[in-house]
């Protein structure tokens, strides 16, 4: 058990039978009446961000989970599986526990974060940006680079997304695993 004095960015809390991360909080003190912590709480198994208000003192439960890097292998149609660096042993996971499957290659490294008590896998996250070869893209036009204008581009792992007329086939690209959104071309 632990108290409102202990939150932090990112300390996990176990909360309504679900598990949270603390992604900001404020302590406030009042003029009138008693000290309260408001949060942003991140759901760790739905994703989503809810605001909740603590009293100062109040008692909570104290989540332990670990990050452990992973590196992923292959795909089938049962799932997606990973191999511990540390251990070597294999791991196999939903879509619905990793942030950005469409965006996942062979050989790419990932954090997986495991409950310590159960040792159940909890989600896994890709680095925030990737680097991913371009296979398929039309042609732009030379001179085509003053305005915003997009164009599809199929990438390595076969997701499509919305780059610049300037990026060619074969191009490495900087994509943001947060949006799967073009980030930058990478120079070769």
């Amino acid at each position: 058990m632990a108290t409102t004095s202990d939150f932090r960015n990112g300390l996990c809390i176990q909360l309504n039978n679900d598990l949270y991360t603390i992604v900001e909080f404020q302590h406030v003190k009042p003029g009138k009446g008693g000290a309260f912590v408001r949060t942003k709480l991140k759901s760790i198994t739905t994703g989503k961000v809810i605001d909740k208000t603590f009293n100062a003192g109040v008692k909570i439960d104290i989540a332990r989970v670990e990050h452990r890097p992973h590196q992923f292998l292959y795909q089938d149609t049962t799932g997606y599986y990973f191999m511990d660096n540390a251990s070597f042993e294999q791991l196999m996971l939903e879509a619905s526990l990793i942030n950005a499957p469409q965006l996942l290659k062979e050989g790419q490294e990932v954090d997986i974060l495991f409950h310590q008590e159960t040792a159940k896998p909890l989600n896994c996250e890709l680095p925030a940006f990737v680097a991913l070869k371009v296979t398929y893209t039309e042609p732009g036009f030379k001179g085509d680079t003053a305005t915003k204008t997009l164009k599809p581009a199929t990438l390595e792992t076969g997701v499509q997304i919305q780059v610049p007329l300037f990026i060619d086939n074969g191009d490495i690209l900087k994509i943001d695993t947060r949006t799967s959104t073009y980030a930058e071309r990478i120079k070769k």
